[in-house]
């Protein structure tokens, strides 16, 4: 009888060091994904009590994604040497607010910043810890949003105040600056000349910096050593830190390297707070990897357009219409480094009450004499004289605005006989024709503007701002510094 041989002895050899080879990688992963998953903490999505904050608005692998990036002042822990709790309350206030929104085909990237002194108005919101309900407050600055009820109170006003619907957030403290900057190998910064903020510890030399750790810290937190001083001084700062960030990551290859990005994720872990739906490893090394391959001169940062606020000049409102085009566009996912870009309005029936085949053709009519006008109940008090300027520029001489209580819907009224003028005023506008409406009481036609017109003179619409995007992360930039704080 033939004895079965033996395996060969290479074969033997093989076969054990690739058995161990897997044992190890599984042992690799597991570490990994238990170390990263183990330092994850989680916080509602929303304080409002109508949306289920578990529930993921969109495929973070394919879909257009956007999260709220925060800065938390919070004064525990690691972060006591920055202030005492007096200096923060509740859940403390969002030191920095940020909208990263990344596009679904992952070749633009948006970065809009939210100054900490704007103005806005706050919705209703419950904590979901206790069931404590805080009434909605008009003319709160942002950065108060999550102190009562949390980050999802902050996420429920930016979605009010742009009209978007956020997906995740992302919630890092002082010492995550700290730990990432260490991480990655400090970042590369530009002043325009020697500067110290004994505030926020910032002291570097005119020229170009290497900072991490407390100096990358305080490059971030200064409120006064950029521009005038202002909290725009301070965004542009940070916009050009996350700028040459982003370059630094880009020019060596972190985001596909699967062991730096580890070292990074278990930084960046061990001091953040995420949603329900991002609190997980391959969350958010979804991110890392839709981020790697997108061109840098397609990463644009922004900052909402304010001014100073008219009830206090030390603090920002809106700028209008500027705010409201700005959020137009990135509803309609327009490429913000493309000043100009237009979106299609989507196609609508004719606008046209046209007369029945029984009635007689009225007579052309003198468009220099027809009693046209524009309420204005946009919200935005020049959006009568834009939308004016079309009328008188095609003909309605005599077309007059006034402002008007605000509405949600723009609606063409018309009074009898004139419907052939309101046709003529809609197609000018692009209203659609469920929109064009007779009004016994209207003498004439009348344009109410809503608050879904608030941009442009095509309904339906949007366009890029010119001079909306501060820099690319392409362009390095050198900060502006403040003549107070120049270090002599």
């Amino acid at each position: 009888m033939n004895e079965r041989k033996g395996l060969p002895l290479w074969l033997k050899i093989v076969t054990g060091v690739v058995s161990v080879a897997l044992v190890a990688g599984v042992a690799f992963a597991a570490f990994w994904f238990i170390r990263l998953q183990s330092n994850i903490t989680k916080a509602p999505l929303s304080a409002a009590e109508t949306r289920n904050a578990g529930d993921a608005l969109a495929n973070d692998k394919t879909d257009r994604l956007q999260i709220l990036i925060l800065g938390s002042d919070t004064r525990d822990g690691k972060n006591s040497e920055y202030g005492t709790s007096e200096d923060s309350s509740g859940y403390g206030h969002s030191d920095v607010m940020m909208l990263l929104d990344i596009s679904a085909d992952n070749k633009r990237v948006n970065v809009l910043s939210f100054p900490r002194d704007l103005l806005v108005d706050v919705p209703q919101c419950t904590d979901h810890t206790n069931n404590q309900t805080f009434p909605a407050r008009s003319g709160v600055m942002i950065n108060e949003a999550m102190a009562e009820a949390g980050i999802g109170c902050a996420v429920d006003t930016v979605n009010k105040l742009t009209g978007l619907e956020i997906d995740h957030f992302m919630m890092a403290d002082f010492n995550a600056v700290k730990e990432l900057s260490h991480a990655v190998g400090g970042v590369n910064v530009c002043v325009s000349d020697p500067v110290f903020d004994p505030d926020s510890r910032l002291r570097l030399p005119k020229g170009d910096s290497l900072v991490e750790g407390e100096q990358a810290l305080a490059f971030l937190r200064t409120r006064h050593a950029f521009g005038d001083g202002g909290d725009l001084g301070r965004i542009k700062g940070q916009q050009a830190f996350l700028s040459s960030l982003t370059r630094k990551l880009k020019s060596e290859g972190t985001l596909g390297n699967p062991q730096r990005l580890l070292q990074i994720a278990d930084v960046v872990t061990q001091n953040l707070t995420v949603d329900e739906g991002l609190a997980s490893v391959p969350s958010l090394l979804t991110i890392g990897g839709r981020l790697k391959d997108i061109d840098v001169s397609k990463v644009a940062f922004v900052a909402v357009p304010t001014q100073a606020a008219a009830v206090d000049l030390n603090r920002l409102e809106l700028v209008e219409p500027q705010a409201s085009q700005l959020f137009a566009a990135l509803r309609a996912d327009l490429d913000l480094t493309t000043p100009g870009a237009t979106s299609t309005p989507t196609p609508t029936e004719t606008p046209a009450p046209q007369p029945t085949a029984t009635t007689p053709a009225a007579p052309a009519y003198d468009k220099a004499i027809q009693p046209v006008s524009v309420a204005n109940g946009s919200g935005v008090a020049t959006r009568a004289q834009e939308l004016l300027t079309v009328l008188t520029g095609n003909g309605f001489t005599q077309a007059v605005s006034y402002l008007a209580n605000p509405v949600d819907q723009t609606v063409l009224y018309y009074g009898q006989g004139f419907a052939d003028v309101a046709a003529d005023v809609a197609k000018l506008y692009g209203i659609p024709a469920a929109q064009v409406q007779e009004a016994p009481g209207v003498a004439g036609v009348q344009l109410y503007v809503g608050t879904d017109f608030t941009t442009g003179t095509a309904y339906g619409a949007a366009s890029v701002p010119s001079n909306v995007v501060n820099q690319t992360a392409s362009d390095a930039v050198c900060q502006s510094v403040n003549p107070l704080y120049i270090d002599q």
